[in-house]
């Protein structure tokens, strides 16, 4: 009975003994105190801090501009009387046009929405699944890309736009004169006929009435070949490719040639925070001179817009009480986040549409909050 007895207040001992140690193990634990505060004009930040940002929508214009450059052929002026030809170059002309224009958008932190993130625990985050809803935590500078240029050389022109062949087998008429020169024989000077020859170039009319010939004779030839009327065929489509470019040089003295260099122009538009719509110049724009920069005075001015189609509701936040400790307007508890807000994008060149289209922009978007137990914890 007494064995009994002590065995039983061992035990009793012992269980007191290790609630005793787990109470006070617990109460020694830290109570978790996390804080999000606005970075500011803040230069120092405690170690184990985490520091995040807020999206800013970065919209980069890519427009394809293509300069033409027009140079009549030598033949031009015959070319509705020996070719029936009517719509030809008559006249060197330079104008430009725009080709096409690709609208991507980026993200980037906002530089004025940076938020610190503190807490004496160790803290767990999952909020990078959050980054495309308002969120950034991975700072990633490669949003920023080179801009793209595509532009053809002078030299290049020159070589498309010249004329090496005028079409003609000749280019000159050879014809003999009959001259006289003065001899002296005995006492008297008598006249001796000789033969000089001489060479004439041809007109413009002859040699262009000489090339529309050739061409003729070519165009023929190839249809005998393509319906099986010629008697030699050939063994490769090499010689129907000669053909074709042979026809190309000789019309092209009558129609005239037509080269063009491209250039691809990036600009950069960040539109600022506001719930109105905005509106942006990107750049001037002429048929005859080209792109020109925004503030210049030639040409029409090339604009996008942004257009707000707000889409989040209207809420009225309750802030709960604190106590005097805490600062309300600088300490909070709840992480800020910022939803995008639909846009309705237009790129227009006077009164003309070029580009429309509907995009999502951080900006334009309210900064709300949520509590920090969403995301940070398990």
């Amino acid at each position: 009975m007494k064995i009994l007895k002590s065995i039983l207040i061992f035990c009793t001992s012992f269980f007191i003994l290790f609630f005793n140690s787990c109470y006070v193990k617990r109460a020694s634990l830290p109570q978790s105190d996390l804080t999000v505060t606005p970075l500011g004009d803040r230069i120092t930040i405690h170690d184990g801090s985490l520091v995040y940002a807020l999206p800013m929508t970065v919209f980069n214009i890519d427009i394809e501009f293509e300069k033409i450059f027009e140079k009549p052929g030598p033949y031009a002026r015959f070319a509705g009387d020996l070719l029936g030809l009517t719509d030809v170059i008559t006249s060197p002309r330079e104008w430009w046009r725009i080709n096409s224009i690709t609208v991507e958008t980026s993200e980037e932190p906002d530089p004025s929405e940076y938020y610190v993130i503190e807490s004496n625990t160790l803290v767990h985050t999952n909020a990078l699944a959050l980054k495309r809803i308002g969120l950034i935590l991975d700072l990633n500078p490669d949003a920023m890309r080179t801009e793209k240029s595509l532009i053809s050389s002078s030299e290049n022109i020159n070589q498309i736009l010249s004329y090496k062949d005028l079409g003609s087998s000749e280019y000159y008429i050879s014809h003999s004169d009959t001259a006289y020169r003065m001899v002296k024989l005995d006492t008297t000077f008598i006249r001796v006929p000789y033969l000089v020859e001489r060479r004439k170039p041809l007109t413009p009319e002859q040699l262009a009435e000489q090339a529309a010939r050739t061409l003729l004779e070519i165009r023929e030839g190839k249809h005998m070949i393509l319906t099986g009327e010629a008697n030699v065929f050939p063994q490769s489509r090499d010689a129907i490719d000669e053909i074709n470019r042979t026809e190309r040089e000789l019309t092209a003295l009558f129609t005239g040639k037509t080269a063009s260099e491209k250039k691809t122009i990036r600009y950069t538009c960040i539109p600022e925070k506001g719930d109105s719509s905005q509106s942006y110049i990107l750049c001037r724009f002429s048929v005859n001179s080209g792109p020109s920069p925004a503030d210049s005075d030639s040409g029409n001015s090339l604009t996008i817009e942004f257009l707000k189609q707000p889409k989040s509701k209207d809420l009225t936040y309750i802030p709960r009480p604190v106590t005097l400790k805490k600062q309300p307007s600088i300490v909070y508890d709840k992480l800020f986040y910022r939803p995008p807000e639909a846009v309705r994008v237009k790129l227009k060149y006077g009164n003309e549409t070029l580009y429309e289209a509907r995009k999502l922009v951080y900006q334009f978007g309210d900064i709300y909050q949520l509590p920090s137990n969403f995301i940070l914890g398990k």
